[in-house]
């Protein structure tokens, strides 16, 4: 090449290697997620013998495993430094008590080089994940049954220590407090946790009933500015979600419900005297699988007995099956090492094939709404009353005087500088926008319009307007535009209350209108209209319930993020979680409404995860030596299909106040009944790890290899179907002609007993069962074969169970569902 020519070529090479520069600049980082070959600490040496074993699982402080401990985290770092650039990477954690792996921050191209790494068997990137009662443990019959047997609510749950991860703790509530009256002496060597303290934590905030605090932000840190006024890089809690999930699973008996000078009853737990283990692991500005995982990893390490996670990705994996995500294989190792996890089912109701719990080894909690309900009301000038729902003290003189009715664009201030939007117009979201003497001492008429449909409207706004210019009470109307809305009942700072149906807001419309003076040109030369508001603060009770809640997810369960259906039910059961009253943290960053408030009374599946948790508690505190999926078992074969007043359990639908009979894919076995769990007769309980990977190994749908990197264990044997994993229901996505299952159950009672099993076959299908009866002594274990036949292919799933009662009086519940394509 001759000179001329190579200077030419030179400003090319030159320009090629800045746009390579500059694109390298650009690549994003993001967070992966690293798995490995080898066994971490917990499994390090076990055999298969670990699967099963009770009270500490492994000892992470001994020098074995600290030495393997070094070890891994010493291949993790090898890993990064040897294939990725110096500098374009931050390994966050190192996962080595139930995970072999590590979280790294890098680009995508950084990442790439990782999945040909040798060692490494899988790189997932992360998914950001978001947060998911006074009556309720009445509701549920513990004071006077469970806590009875337990020693009453002195002693429920002794012994047991709970992990949440979530969004911290308040230290300062006295749902937390140590109670010096009537210390905690149980033993809990089997625990070893620690105190982290910080901001807003002090070393005293874990006081005995609190054992152990941490938190976990590095994945949070690494992937925005944080706020360090609201992500408090600490166990504390600033929203709120995480204390009101302690108290529920484990807070205090009999702690005083006040908010705004109010007394609402008394809250417990429904294990109230099980200790709390906190691991903050999601933040108000954001939350990753990464810090999840980590805390998860945490957690088993420090020997906590059950698992709660009310929180969790928002979505299903897009890139690989339900069943195989990182977040699901760390519950699935939580569980091969003794610990009952459970899981908000989600909140994405009421669509089919919405639920974010996936897996046979955790148990998806859906939400029910109980028996208590708050109604308010707004009395009319005319003697009409008006149902409405707001925690509202009533308008002076609670209805005996009437005040003026304005509707708020009737009212604004028609000189102001202000946009005529819904906001200022209808929606009374800003002050300015009012002629203070026309509203002053009045109950204003908000109207439900574009600000609230879109989000961007709120209550706290018609509160500070209503406070600033002295409002006597405000109501917020349905809109015929937008039709009903779903109100709760909020604690509201000043008197007002939700009208959420429109054919309501339409006689509140009619009766102002008729007593309502207009000039010519529309504008209100006499408001005659008079009205009051009544007290929303006083419960009634008696209502039909459990009724599932119209936000909580539902099944079938799914594989893929195509949602193919699989062999599993989900949820799991149901539980409370529908207007649940429990502990809360004044700052509330994420709710302004209910900032200042110990006390918050909200709605989830959140809040159904940690009933379960709870009870969970109480049936390992009775029976040591049970496995997860004895207690599992325990709580599905005993769970109730019926209401309170003895009809079928129904479900909100997609239209507001709308319900239909609810199945299986909305409450899973049913409503939890703790007392019933307790002396459950028969359990299912030989699903462990190696039979969850056998499950796995026996969908046609997941790969080999896949399986292999999730577990590190190859296929090596099949059920001939994934039905055939024995747990508390059968769940079939496709049935041809016929098939064979069977359930292996022991007797947890204490006498011999006969069963007669009785089968109600789904739709399109018939039902033999082999035996049909048993005999079966303590202890004793007896197979059922269950024989099923297509007479129908309705390719559609069809609702069924198998009934087995025993001669004293125990009754086994076992939920059927299949969807039968073919009867060749």
């Amino acid at each position: 090449m001759s000179g001329a020519s190579s200077f030419a070529v030179l400003p090319l090479l030159f320009h090629l290697l800045a746009m390579s520069s500059i694109a390298s600049i650009v690549e994003e980082r993001s967070i992966y997620l690293i798995l490995m070959e080898g066994e971490p600490v917990a499994f390090h040496g076990s055999g298969d013998d670990l699967p099963g074993q009770h009270g500490r699982r492994f000892d992470p402080n001994s020098e074995a495993s600290k030495d393997h401990a070094k070890k891994l985290v010493d291949s993790h770092d090898q890993v990064l430094q040897s294939t990725l650039d110096r500098g374009s990477y931050n390994k966050l954690y190192s996962f080595k008590h139930v995970l072999n792996g590590f979280a790294v921050h890098t680009t995508p191209s950084q990442a790439k080089k990782l999945q040909h790494v040798p060692g490494v068997k899988l790189v997932e990137g992360d998914r950001r994940t978001k947060a998911m009662t006074t009556y309720s443990p009445q509701f549920l019959g513990l004071p006077q049954t469970v806590w009875t047997q337990e020693g009453g609510d002195r002693n429920a749950g002794d012994g047991i220590v709970i992990g949440f991860v979530d969004t911290g703790i308040n230290p300062f509530h006295p749902s937390f407090a140590y109670d010096i009256l009537n210390p905690i002496t149980s033993n809990i060597s089997h625990f070893s946790g620690a105190c982290e303290t910080g901001p807003q934590f002090p070393p005293f905030s874990c006081n005995g009933k609190i054992v152990s605090a941490r938190f976990f932000i590095a994945g949070a840190q690494a992937l925005t500015p944080l706020n360090a006024t609201i992500d408090i890089p600490s166990p504390a809690d600033a929203v709120g979600h995480g204390s009101h999930v302690v108290s529920t699973a484990a807070g205090n008996a009999g702690v005083p419900v006040v908010v705004n000078s109010f007394f609402y009853g008394r809250a417990s737990g429904m294990a109230p005297r099980a200790r709390i283990a906190v691991y903050k692991a999601v933040y108000p500005t954001v939350g990753t699988i990464a810090d999840v995982v980590a805390a998860i990893d945490q957690a088993v390490a420090d020997g906590v007995d059950i698992l709660n996670l009310s929180i969790g990705p928002d979505e299903p994996p897009q890139d690989t099956v339900t069943f195989l995500s990182f977040f699901d294989i760390a519950m699935l190792f939580a569980r091969r090492a003794g610990v009952f996890v459970v899981q908000a089912a989600g909140n994405s109701g009421p669509g089919p094939s919405t639920v974010l719990s996936y897996s046979p080894w955790t148990v998806g909690a859906a939400a029910s709404r109980i028996d208590r309900r708050y109604l308010g009301s707004l009395l009319l000038g005319n003697g009409l009353n008006i149902s409405g729902v707001g925690l509202s003290a009533p308008t002076f003189g609670n209805g005996s005087l009437l005040y003026k009715l304005v509707l708020a664009k009737d009212a604004i201030n028609l000189s102001g500088a202000f946009p005529r939007t819904p906001q200022y117009v209808e929606e009374c979201q800003y002050p300015e926008a009012f002629d203070p003497n026309v509203v002053r001492d009045s109950i204003v008429i908000c109207t439900f319009s574009a600000g609230f449909y879109n989000d961007t409207s709120t209550l706290t706004a018609i509160i500070d307007t209503a406070r600033v210019l002295r409002f006597m009470g405000f109501v917020l109307v349905a809109n015929p535009s937008y039709g009903d809305f779903i109100g709760q009942p909020i604690p509201f700072s000043v008197s007002g209350t939700l009208v959420t149906k429109v054919a309501d807001a339409k006689i509140i419309s009619q009766y102002y209108e008729q007593q309502t003076v207009r000039d010519a040109r529309g504008l209100v030369t006499q408001f005659n209209a008079r009205a009051a508001i009544r007290d929303g603060r006083f419960a009634s009770f008696g209502s039909q319930a459990p009724i599932v809640s119209r936000f909580s997810s539902r099944g079938p369960d799914f594989i893929d993020i195509n949602r193919n259906p699989a062999d599993v039910l989900k949820p799991d059961i149901l539980a409370p979680g529908h207007e649940i009253w429990a502990a809360w943290s004044p700052l509330s960053t994420l709710d302004p409404i209910l900032t200042g408030y110990n006390f918050a009374l909200i709605s989830g599946s959140s809040m159904a995860a940690p009933h379960i948790a709870g009870i969970a508690a109480l049936i390992k505190q009775k029976y040591p030596s049970w496995t997860p999926s004895m207690i599992a078992s325990a709580m599905s074969t005993t769970a109730t299909k019926f209401d309170n007043n003895g009809g079928v359990i129904m479900a909100e639908g997609f239209e507001v106040g709308s319900s239909y009979a609810a199945n299986n894919f909305d409450f899973g076995a049913g409503f939890v009944n703790p007392s019933r769990a307790m002396d459950p007769g028969l359990v299912l309980s030989s699903a462990e790890f190696e039979d969850y990977v056998t499950f796995l190994c026996s969908m046609p749908k997941i790969d080999r290899f896949a399986i292999r990197a999730a577990t590190g264990v190859w296929c090596s044997q099949s059920l001939g179907h994934p039905a055939n994993l024995n747990i508390p229901s059968v769940t079939i996505s496709a049935l041809r002609r016929s098939l064979t299952v069977k359930r292996s159950f022991k007797n947890v009672a204490t006498k011999p007993e006969t069963y007669v099993g009785l089968a109600i076959p789904p739709n399109g299908t018939t039902i033999t069962l082999h035996p049909p009866w048993f005999t079966i002594a303590p202890d004793g274990t007896q197979d059922l074969d269950i024989e099923i036949n297509v007479t129908q292919s309705t390719n559609v799933f069809g609702f069924g169970e198998i009934i087995l009662t025993g001669s004293l009086n125990h009754i086994v519940r076992m939920p059927v569902l299949i969807r039968p394509v073919s009867i060749v």
